[in-house]
């Protein structure tokens, strides 16, 4: 099998982004977005999801976090999309209920090709360090939309916001591991129609 990596590039007059992103990574990472609670929860994504991931960007935060966020999610969804190619021999399908002290988050993926976000998240705070917190759902419904991923993302036991964005982080993350992971049963796409 080929190596599954994106290299991205994305600029406008908000936002300056570089990013490469290895699917079959070890969970290595280098994150710099000017925002530090958005920067650990990438780096988590990528540890708890086994990927490579650099991403650089230069962005308006001085406005506020909006534009950095979600054009960081269109890059990344993009990459997710990029890397996958034909999704030839893909599990498709991930899944994950995962446990951050009090709080319990459940994440389904289909990589489907056709995207849909359903995230059901209740935060109590404005902001989490200098990440605002209703900015979450917009950063993965950027990715959803540009990485054609069908994503259901829930909170079932919510509580402190710190805990529940990290925990919808690496559900995500552990989530699309899975889907993304190739089973050698898999000859060509999962599915009837004969493309994702």
């Amino acid at each position: 099998m080929s190596e599954r990596i994106a290299k991205l590039k994305r600029k406008t007059k908000e936002t300056d982004i570089e990013m490469s992103l290895q699917l079959d990574g070890t969970g290595k990472s280098t994150v710099n977005t000017g925002i530090g609670f958005f920067n650990h929860m990438l780096e988590g994504f990528a540890k708890h999801g086994f990927f490579d991931l650099e991403i650089n960007c230069e962005g308006d935060i001085a406005v506020d976090c909006h534009h950095t966020v979600e054009d960081c999610g269109i890059v990344l969804g993009t990459g997710i999309k990029n890397a996958l190619g034909d999704k030839k021999g893909i599990c498709r399908y991930g899944s994950c209920i995962l446990p951050m002290d009090e709080v319990l988050v459940l994440c389904a993926i289909d990589l489907s090709g056709r995207p849909y976000l359903n995230f059901e998240a209740e935060f109590t705070t404005d902001r989490v360090g200098y990440l605002d917190t209703e900015m979450v759902r917009e950063f993965f419904y950027a990715i959803s939309y540009t990485a054609g991923m069908n994503l259901h993302i829930k909170v079932l036991n919510p509580g402190n916001n710190h805990h529940m964005i990290e925990a919808i982080f690496k559900s995500f993350a552990r989530a699309l591991d899975e889907a993304t992971s190739v089973d050698p049963r898999i000859q060509d796409v999962l599915s009837t129609k004969g493309s994702l």
